[in-house]
C-alpha cells in the first residue's frame, strides 16, 4: 500500500521553483503522477498553464525527459514517441519507459480531443492525464468544455443578458471511457492516495489509458489559495466530481462519501458562482442541483459500490 512516507523519499521530478501561482492544483497533480510512476519517463506537456510556468527560458522545472508542443497535438507527439519506441524496442533496445502526456481542459476537452481521441482509438500505450481546471485560465478564464453551467468567465460573464455558461460540462471522462480502452478513470487533487493508485494501475494496463484530474485555478475558480485542497474535497463531497474507474469495461467506484455535503455550499464558495445567489437566480440553483443529482444517480446505476 502506498504511504506519504514511501511518496516523500521519491525525488522530484517536478522541482520547486516555478511559476504556479500560490494555490494551484496542477503542481501537485503533476507532483503525485510522477511519483507514482516506477520507470523513468517520457512526458508531452501541451500548451497551457503547466508549460508556461514550468518551462521559462533557458530554465525548466522537468527532471525527466520533456516535449512541448502545441494544444492541439500533445497526443499525436507522445503516440509518435511511443511507437518509436517500440521500434527501437524491435532492435535491441531493453531500457523501459512510461510515456504520459498532460493536459488542461482546454487543450483535452477541445482543441486536443481529436489527437487524444485517435491515440486512444490506435492503442498506443501511454497514459494521458488532463487537469482540469474548468477554463481556458492560461488565456484569460474563457470557459471551455469543461466549464460547469452557470459559471462566469469572461467569454460567458454573468450580467443583464447570462446567467454564467448557458451550456452543461462535457462529460470527457465517459467520452473516453467509450473508446473501449483498458483503463479510464475520474481523480482529485485532495485524495493523492486515490489519484497514485490509479495512475500505477494506469501504467500497468497494455495500451492506453486516460485519467481525469479536477485540479483548480484559484484565480478562476476565485477561491482563497490556501483553500484549494479543501474545495476539492467539498466537490468530491457533494458528487459533483465523483471518483471512479473503468477498468476493462468494468465501471466502480473508488470513493462514496459517507456524509454527502451541500452542493449549493460548493457553488457558494466560488466567486466565479456568486451571481446565482441574486435575488431571481433561485429556480436556477434548483436546476444546477437536480443536474448534478441525475449525473451522480446514472453513474450509480452503473457502477460497483466502493
Amino acid at each position: 500500500m502506498t504511504t506519504l512516507k514511501e511518496l516523500a523519499t521519491k525525488g522530484e521530478l517536478l522541482s520547486a521553483g516555478h511559476r504556479a501561482c500560490a494555490g494551484c492544483g496542477f503542481p501537485q497533480t503533476v507532483r503525485l503522477v510522477l511519483k507514482a510512476a516506477e520507470r523513468p519517463i517520457v512526458a508531452a506537456v501541451a500548451t497551457g498553464c503547466l508549460e508556461v510556468t514550468t518551462t521559462i527560458y533557458p530554465y525548466t522545472s522537468w527532471g525527466c525527459s520533456l516535449i512541448h508542443n502545441a494544444f492541439e497535438n500533445a497526443s499525436a507527439t507522445i503516440s509518435g514517441v511511443e511507437a518509436a519506441y517500440r521500434v527501437l524496442s524491435r532492435k535491441g533496445l531493453e531500457d523501459e519507459f512510461d510515456f504520459i502526456a498532460f493536459g488542461g481542459d482546454g487543450g483535452t476537452y477541445d482543441i486536443g480531443l481529436q489527437s487524444l481521441s485517435g491515440a486512444m482509438e490506435r492503442g498506443h500505450n501511454m497514459l494521458y492525464v488532463c487537469y482540469d481546471n474548468q477554463a481556458y485560465a492560461n488565456t484569460g478564464i474563457q470557459r471551455s468544455g469543461a466549464t460547469p453551467r452557470g459559471a462566469s468567465t469572461t467569454t460567458t460573464p454573468s450580467g443583464r443578458v447570462l446567467d454564467g455558461k448557458p451550456q452543461a460540462r462535457k462529460d470527457l471522462t465517459g467520452i473516453m471511457a467509450a473508446h473501449n480502452i483498458p483503463y479510464v478513470a475520474q481523480a482529485a487533487v485532495a485524495h493523492w492516495k486515490d489519484l497514485v493508485g490509479k495512475v500505477r494501475k494506469a501504467l500497468a494496463v497494455k495500451g492506453p489509458a486516460f485519467i481525469n484530474v479536477l485540479a483548480p485555478c484559484r484565480l478562476s475558480w476565485a477561491i482563497p489559495s490556501e483553500d484549494t485542497i479543501d474545495v476539492v474535497r467539498h466537490a468530491v463531497d457533494c458528487c459533483f466530481w465523483p471518483l471512479y474507474e473503468v477498468e476493462g469495461g468494468q465501471w466502480r467506484l473508488t470513493y462514496r462519501p459517507r456524509e454527502r455535503k451541500s452542493y449549493i455550499d460548493w457553488l457558494r464558495r466560488q466567486g466565479r458562482f456568486r451571481h446565482l445567489f441574486q435575488p431571481g437566480r433561485e429556480g436556477l440553483l434548483k436546476e444546477l442541483e437536480q443536474e448534478v443529482e441525475d449525473r451522480w444517480q446514472a453513474l450509480l446505476a452503473r457502477t460497483q459500490p466502493a
